[in-house]
């Protein structure tokens, strides 16, 4: 990993050199990391996939911060010591900075801490760097019922880089029609044959389900598409078809896909995937049980490389098409939600997925979850419908994610 360090440091003092002068911090970097110093009047050669921090050599080099405030990382993380008056100058800057509204850190103290921050702003960074540019096809519209579930289109590209693509529901009939039973037919059976189990669903539903799939990945491909979020109900009256196994396969391919154009849930996997490369299960919260801490999470899709094992089944509501009632290992998991219109806040808990439960009254996809935070925001304060299950413990890895871009924990 490269290292950039933006050196400020006075004219003033020429006795030492800056390497000399700092000889054991920057020593010990230069154990855990390539560093290469740049002069402050040359940070406008660094791009935006550089991963730089200002080094704040010796005091009396304030303003020369000042005049390089517009070209600054953001935020604005500082390296200091205690030579050369270096940590009395990082914290006058500190102070200017925020008070400019410019989230501000000083880096400082033993090493080993200072290492193993700099490895936690790097992967901030990369996951920022990840997002940005991201294109997320809005197949149809959103769901009438997810009210609460709106982006807005022009804030969510300002704060992430994310961009939010219309995509007419027209532009899948057109292909889905042409797309025959043939072409889709030995893929379907490969997808059959590895399932526990036929509940529902007849060799019709599947090819039906799997020409959907075909339709939507070539529009993703055609549009160059990073993820989708799919207006399912919609679509069944022209395709006879839920969008379920479409959503499943797709996030197998790793093209991220969610349910009922549900703008905050697809950033929410998007974040993830950003942090953790792992894809998450996106579900409707159907029982909680504020004695044991204990939530049911159900849907009609999930993706097959989640599940140990995965049976056919029908769509809940409707008892159309063809949906996925997979069982997921039982393990530590995360529960994530991004909300708000510019997607600025969030909900995040660690947990255990206790066990895989089949109710008969809920989507075919059940987990239940006893969670480490406290059920009640569920009824208190929820960030909407659909939460985010992401197998393994990343609760420190999103909490300073959000935190560092300015977002707010609804819970805390």
């Amino acid at each position: 990993m490269i290292l950039n360090l933006i050196t400020f440091a006075s004219e003033l003092n020429k006795n030492i050199t800056v390497q000399t002068a700092h000889e054991f911090i920057l020593s010990e970097l230069a154990n855990h990391f390539t560093l290469n110093f740049v002069d402050d009047k040359d940070i406008r050669k660094l791009g935006p996939n550089d991963f730089s921090l200002i080094f704040i050599a010796t005091g009396g080099v304030e303003r020369k911060v000042m005049h390089a405030f517009e070209h600054l990382p953001r935020p604005a993380v500082m390296l200091a010591d205690d030579m050369q008056n270096s940590l009395a100058a990082a914290l006058e800057i500190s102070s200017w900075l925020r008070s400019r509204g410019i989230k501000s850190e000083i880096l400082h103290g033993e090493t080993q801490n200072i290492v193993h921050r700099i490895e936690i702003l790097h992967q901030n960074f990369q996951a920022q760097r990840s997002l940005f540019g991201t294109r997320v096809g809005v197949i149809g519209t959103p769901s009438s019922w997810l009210i609460a579930s709106n982006v807005d289109y022009l804030l969510a590209k300002r704060r992430w880089g994310v961009e939010y693509v219309d995509i007419p529901l027209d532009k899948i009939y057109e292909k889905f029609d042409r797309i025959s039973d043939d072409e889709v037919g030995e893929v379907s059976a490969e997808i059959v044959s590895r399932a526990l189990a036929i509940r529902e669903g007849t060799p019709e539903d599947m090819l039906k389900a799997m020409r959907l799939y075909r339709a939507i990945k070539e529009i993703c491909i055609e549009k160059k598409l990073d993820a989708i979020t799919l207006s399912c109900f919609k679509l069944i009256e022209h395709t006879q078809s839920t969008g379920c196994l479409a959503l499943s396969l797709l996030n197998d391919d790793g093209i991220l896909a969610g349910c009922e154009g549900d703008l905050q849930s697809i950033f929410t996997l998007l974040a993830i995937k950003a942090l953790t490369g792992k894809t998450g299960f996106m579900a409707n919260p159907s029982l909680i049980n504020n004695k044991t801490n204990e939530v049911i999470f159900a849907h009609c899709t999930v993706g097959l490389k989640l599940t140990e094992k995965y049976i056919i089944r029908s769509h809940f509501e409707t008892g159309l098409g063809i949906a996925i009632e997979g069982l997921l290992p039982t393990g530590e998991i995360t529960v994530v939600k991004c909300g708000g219109e510019s997607l600025d806040e969030y909900f995040l808990s660690s947990g255990h997925l206790v066990e895989n439960t089949n109710y008969v009254n809920m989507c075919r996809t059940q987990v239940r979850i006893k969670l480490d935070v406290s059920t009640n925001y569920f009824l208190k304060t929820p960030l909407g419908n659909h939460h985010i299950i992401v197998q393994g413990n990343y609760v420190e890895r999103l909490q300073e994610f959000f935190q560092a871009n300015a977002c707010k924990n609804i819970v805390s």
